[in-house]
């Protein structure tokens, strides 16, 4: 699916407080050397803010980029699975917080876990599209750490947290998107209190999604890879990444990684990644982002930043 769209401006926030490996060896049986040979991570963010909070933060840094005039907003959507309440969602009380109560607002969250950036930006751009608003602020915010069993060396080892936010325009570029999903009953990948995860079930899956969704959306639109400057998958994990690039034949820096520095963020792990790109790279370029997540979801956007 395509849509036309304008991406104004990029944001992220990385909370202060730092989890290292060295930290973890504390706590479960594992070592800095284990870790990063199967993760590719070094270290990882822990907030003291809430997961409302960065997502503040994430999105102040886009509007201040753009000097943007945050009362043209008109659509706020917040990926998330870590709000620390049921009710009012993030992009609820997200919206006050920018003060925009005043503000003829829609605003809401979608759980699509990992997945959960793509999902928010395809249907933000949808409604876009539909002539009913004119600015949309996207946003994927988790603190992961709060969900996290620190007894647990099979998932303690690989989250993180932290915020990352996009506002976007309708506009006269292409922007085109594959997203689908599974009902997963199997408990492969879920999250109660705690995360809990079948490592390898979950590492086979996404190697077999994820080449498999990039290539359907470059073919459901006359693409190739030569067209795409740059695959920002997310930062999942570096073996599963590593695996993707050799499968694909593809050059190490096609695909841009921050995992070793904030481990997974879930839904914030690919806003951040293109925000960071961006403040390195102002030219205009092909990004294709693709995603993975509980449920299971998976998904994939082409966008020209």
């Amino acid at each position: 699916m395509s849509y036309k769209s304008k991406i104004v401006s990029t944001g992220k926030y990385l909370p202060e407080g730092v989890i290292t490996n060295f930290d973890l060896e504390k706590l479960v049986d594992t070592n800095d050397e284990w870790i990063v040979s199967r993760t590719g991570i070094n270290t990882r963010r822990k907030a003291l803010e809430s997961v409302l909070d960065m997502a503040y933060n994430a999105s102040m840094d886009a509007i201040k980029k753009a000097e943007y005039d945050k009362d043209k907003i008109d659509l706020i959507i917040v990926a998330t699975i870590t709000n620390e309440i049921k009710s009012p969602s993030i992009a609820n009380l997200l919206q006050e917080k920018l003060g925009l109560n005043d503000k003829q607002v829609m605003a809401f969250d979608v759980n699509a876990a990992c997945t959960g950036f793509v999902y928010a930006l395809e249907v933000a751009t949808s409604l876009l599209q539909s002539g009913k608003f004119k600015s949309a602020l996207i946003v994927g915010s988790e603190k992961m750490t709060n969900i996290v069993d620190f007894t647990d060396r099979n998932t303690c080892i690989l989250f993180g947290d932290g915020a990352g936010s996009m506002i976007v325009e309708p506009g006269d570029r292409d922007l085109f998107f594959y997203n689908d999903s599974k009902g997963d009953s199997t408990k492969i990948l879920e999250v109660d209190k705690y995360v809990k995860m079948n490592g390898p079930r979950v590492y086979q899956f996404a190697v077999d999604i994820i080449p498999k969704t990039i290539n359907k959306i470059l073919r459901d639109n006359n693409l190739t890879l030569d067209d795409i400057d740059v695959i920002i998958p997310h930062q999942a994990n570096k073996r599963i990444v590593e695996s993707i690039i050799k499968e694909m034949n593809l050059s190490d820096d096609k695909v841009i990684l921050n995992i070793d520095r904030y481990g997974n963020t879930s839904a914030a792990s690919i806003p951040i990644t293109i925000a960071e790109y961006k403040e390195e790279n102002k030219d205009l370029k092909t990004i294709l982002i693709v995603g993975f997540g509980g449920g299971f979801t998976w998904g994939a956007a082409i966008l020209k930043i």
